[in-house]
């Protein structure tokens, strides 16, 4: 159980912060980009619950929430042994395969895609788009980490498949509240 008694700890003043083996990286450092997009997507995931009574895209929410400490965790892990253990958070295939079952589930309620999508609609399902956006965000931090330090495949796969979640969610979300908000190509011409 992690236990914080005092919040600030003065060790990252020389711009550094520790990785959970103790090893100290620059604040700049890719892995720690990657882990700073994945809290703002969990944070924006935030923005949509608070706009949101309880239910199974609440309860759906809240779990992928916690999926994204557990991911932060396994970015902050360096080495290439991805194997969880009582000690090691890591991202595990499974995780990822939930994703998928629910994305398709959630998706079969849903018309098939006539045009782009506009991200916005009701401030739930906008808050879901700005999420899937900073997955994207995540997703590609993270795919350029991974040119020079090893990172989880299953982290990596968890990222690129959250942001499609959150996708459909969102879409789910504005069914509810008129539809889709459509892209008209040259509309403004």
């Amino acid at each position: 159980m992690v236990r914080l008694n005092k919040i600030y700890t003065r060790t990252g003043d020389n711009g550094t912060t520790g990785l959970v083996d103790g090893s100290r990286v620059a604040k700049d450092d890719l892995r720690l980009a990657a882990m700073g997009d994945v809290d703002e997507t969990n944070s924006a995931i935030g923005v949509a619950l608070a706009a949101l009574d309880a239910g199974e895209i609440t309860t759906i929410l809240r779990r992928i929430q916690n999926d994204l400490f557990d991911l932060g965790a396994d970015l902050a892990t360096p080495g290439d042994d991805f194997t969880p253990s009582d000690m090691t958070l890591r991202i595990v295939p499974a995780q990822v395969s939930r994703l998928e079952a629910e994305i398709d589930r959630l998706n079969e309620g849903l018309e098939p895609l006539r045009s782009f999508i506009l991200p916005g609609g009701n401030s739930a399902a906008a808050a879901l788009h700005l999420a899937r956006a900073t997955a994207r965000r995540a997703e590609r931090t993270a795919v350029e980490a991974a040119r020079t330090i090893a990172l989880n495949p299953a982290a990596l796969a968890y990222i690129n498949r959250l942001s499609d979640h959150l996708f459909v969610t969102a879409r789910l979300l504005n069914k509810a509240s008129g539809g889709d908000i459509l892209w008209v190509p040259g509309a403004s011409r």
